[in-house]
């Protein structure tokens, strides 16, 4: 079943603050109990429910890794995050920053599936956005 637009859209303010205030008390919220994270068409690799993910963001918090919101665009039953990653290798190698993208497929009001992309392009042809 899709979700409403309007649900969608009204995520996707939630989770941009939630990612930028890098709350991840808030995140938990926005988050299905079965949430799956990682890459594009691989089912294995990632996280496999919500508490995984958040043990993620905070093993990689921990780590020094933060991230920056540079858009959120709301599709039919996605969202596609634009992200400014540092602390990472590959933000090293591009003077401080990295740009990432991920997918959130959204069911029931709440982030069932995230992907992550390296390129805009592909994460918004996956999300059903505008590139």
């Amino acid at each position: 079943m899709a979700t409403d637009s309007g649900t969608v859209s009204d995520l996707a303010e939630r989770v941009s603050a939630a990612l930028e205030a890098a709350e991840l008390a808030a995140y938990r919220e926005l988050l299905a109990p079965d949430a799956k994270w990682g890459p594009p068409d691989d089912p294995v690799s990632g996280c496999h429910n919500r508490d995984q993910v958040l043990a993620w963001y905070q093993r990689s918090r921990d780590e020094g890794m933060s991230a920056r919101v540079t858009e959120v665009v709301a599709g039919r039953d996605t969202l596609l995050v634009g992200l400014k990653v540092a602390g990472t290798t590959a933000a090293v190698e591009q003077g401080g920053e990295a740009e990432r993208w991920q997918v959130l497929t959204v069911r029931g009001g709440r982030i069932a599936d995230i992907r992550g992309f390296d390129h805009r392009d592909e994460a918004a042809a996956r999300a059903g956005v505008t590139p």
